[in-house]
């Protein structure tokens, strides 16, 4: 059974994770880990919803939430880089959401720049990174992630979503999956503290992007392009080949792929 009791009898991470905020139901996992951040959660503390009433992604975008399906939960970190380092630790939750479902249900997971990982083109999961800092200091950071599990049905809005059980033919235990997680976000985050980048894990990552090689369509401020997606470099930036052939580097922003969610 999907619980606090369960995770905590199965989690043997070395401290992600080893605390766990287990509610049968709640608005936003991220806004209840950004409250106990602020009261003094330790680093690790994971907050898990069986559901949510107010799920979102980036940009303010509902995340379909239902009760007894999916994993829904939010990771607190209290890092001692600078803010600007941050936003790297979303592809590092990426990186290990990818390898935990692998080691779950085998299905070969890829990672759609920057916040999505996807099965057979399909998105499977979303990320939602937020940063409290103040006078250059991180106060804490929430990573959010909500992953598909179970077999249900998606609005029209988000026909482009699947789900584990779906794709694998058979039930995924949340439980497991979780945890693999959990053990896979532990090794990889090491390794980006120690570094301070993405220098260990680029590799990694970028054998698994899906962008990678793609042609894409970048939604800059400054002006909507397309060009060829190369990989990340130790930064976490996605490089883009312009069709003049100059690379851009993307720090953040919408990036949809060829034949990915649609983009035709």
């Amino acid at each position: 059974m999907f619980g606090k009791n369960e995770l905590e009898s199965c989690m043997d991470t070395e401290w992600a994770g080893r605390c766990i905020h287990y509610f049968e139901e709640l608005g936003s996992t991220n806004i209840q880990a950004k409250l106990e951040a602020e009261n003094g959660a330790a680093e690790g503390t994971l907050v898990v919803a069986d559901m949510q009433t107010a799920g979102r992604g980036r940009s303010g975008r509902s995340w379909n939430s239902p009760a007894g399906t999916n994993v829904y939960f939010t990771l607190i970190l209290k890092p001692s880089y600078a803010p600007d380092k941050a936003s790297m630790v979303t592809l590092v939750m990426a990186l290990a959401v990818a390898e935990g479902i692998y080691g779950t249900c085998g299905l070969e997971a890829e990672i759609k720049w920057p916040n999505d990982v996807v099965v057979n083109g399909r998105k499977v999961c979303g990320i939602l990174t937020e940063m409290s800092a103040e006078h250059g200091t991180v106060r804490h950071v929430v990573i959010g992630v909500g992953v598909n599990v179970g077999l249900q049905e998606f609005p029209p809005e988000i026909a482009s979503a699947a789900s584990l059980q779906a794709e694998c033919g058979r039930e995924v235990s949340r439980t497991v999956l979780l945890v693999n997680i959990m053990k896979s976000f532990e090794k990889y985050y090491e390794s980006f503290r120690r570094n301070k980048n993405l220098s260990d894990i680029m590799g990694k990552y970028n054998s698994l992007l899906v962008n990678r090689n793609r042609e894409v369509r970048v939604l800059d401020p400054k002006g909507e392009f397309r060009g060829i997606a190369g990989g990340i470099d130790e930064s976490g930036q996605l490089l883009v080949e312009r069709e003049d052939g100059s690379i851009a580097e993307i720090y953040a922003g919408e990036v949809s792929v060829r034949g990915i969610y649609g983009y035709v």
